[in-house]
C-alpha cells in the first residue's frame, strides 16, 4: 500500500475524483490526502473525503490565497471544519511564499502563525509550503512550537542542509515528481535516512498540459517510490513499506479514526 500524503482534488468533478482514485488504486495507493487551499476548498475537501474511501483531507489558507489576516471568525470556521469530519487528518497547505506578487508577506506571517497554533490546539499535523522561504518558515515553525506536533515539508526540492534542519524539527521530507527530474534532489535523497521520508503528488488539475494522461495524479506515487527505492539499493516493496509506515505515523490518532471502517496495512 502506498499513500499519497498531499494533493489537490477539490476542484475535479465527483466522477473525475472516482476516476483519479481507481487510477491510483491500480498501483497501490490506497489513501491520498487532499489538501484544502482556502475555506471553500478546505470545505470541498471534506465533503470528498465523506464520499470516497481512500480520500482524507486537510484544512487550511494558502500563502497565495491570503487575503488579509486569519481573524477570530475565519479561526473558528477552521475550527469547526476540522471537527465537522473525522476525515480531517492535517492542516494544510500552510505556510510562506515569497514569489513575485505573492500577498504582503506581513499578512502571509500573520496566517501562517495563526495556522500552526490552530493544529496545536486541535493536534493535528502540519504539512507546510515554503517557496523561496525556507529560512522563515522553519524560524516561524520553531517559534510556534510546531514540532508539538510535526508533519511534512511539502514537495520538497532544497539543499541537504535545509531538510535536515526540517527534520530535527521533527518534520518529514515529503519527496513528489521532482525527484525523477533533479539531479540535485536525487542527491539530497540519497543521503536521507528513509525513516525520515513520506511521498506525495501535488496532484491537481494541470489544463496547461496539451495531453490529460500527462496531469500529475496519485497514481505517479509508484513512480516516485521506484526511483526513491533505485537511489537508495531499495525494493520497491520495502520503500513501500517504511513511507507508508512514516505517513500513518504522522498523521498519528487522526489515522486510526479516519480509517477505522477502512482496511489497515499490515505493518
Amino acid at each position: 500500500m502506498l499513500i499519497d500524503c498531499h494533493g489537490h482534488l477539490d476542484t475535479y468533478s465527483d466522477l473525475e475524483v472516482a476516476e483519479v482514485l481507481d487510477r491510483g488504486k491500480t498501483v497501490g495507493v490506497e489513501y491520498i490526502v487532499s489538501a484544502g487551499t482556502t475555506l471553500a476548498s478546505s470545505r470541498r475537501s471534506i465533503e470528498l473525503s465523506s464520499l470516497f474511501s481512500g480520500l482524507l483531507s486537510a484544512i487550511g489558507i494558502h500563502p497565495m490565497n491570503v487575503r488579509g489576516p486569519v481573524d477570530c471568525n475565519i479561526y473558528e470556521e477552521l475550527i469547526g471544519l476540522a471537527h465537522s469530519s473525522d476525515r480531517v487528518v492535517a492542516i494544510s497547505e500552510i505556510g510562506l511564499d515569497y514569489l513575485n506578487g505573492a500577498p504582503e508577506r506581513a499578512i502571509q506571517y500573520q496566517a501562517f502563525r495563526e495556522q500552526i497554533r490552530l493544529a496545536r490546539q486541535l493536534s493535528l499535523p502540519i504539512i507546510f509550503h515554503s517557496r523561496e522561504a525556507h529560512r522563515d518558515v522553519l524560524r516561524v515553525l520553531r517559534e510556534e512550537r510546531a514540532y508539538e506536533v510535526g508533519g511534512a515539508m511539502h514537495y520538497f526540492q532544497a539543499d541537504e542542509d535545509t531538510a535536515r534542519e526540517a527534520m530535527d524539527l521533527g518534520f518529514y521530507i515529503s519527496l513528489a515528481r521532482p525527484l525523477l527530474r533533479l539531479a540535485h534532489l536525487q542527491d539530497v535523497a540519497t543521503r536521507l535516512p528513509l525513516e525520515g521520508i513520506v511521498l506525495e503528488t501535488d496532484a491537481a488539475p494541470q489544463p496547461f498540459k496539451a495531453k490529460r494522461e500527462n496531469w500529475t495524479e496519485p497514481r505517479h506515487i509508484r513512480n516516485i517510490a521506484e526511483k526513491l527505492a533505485s537511489l537508495h539499493g531499495k525494493s520497491v516493496q520495502e520503500i513501500e513499506l517504511v513511507t507508508t509506515h512514516n505517513a500513518i505515523t504522522m498523521l498519528g490518532a487522526r489515522w486510526q479514526s479516519a480509517t477505522k471502517q477502512e482496511p489497515h496495512p499490515h505493518l
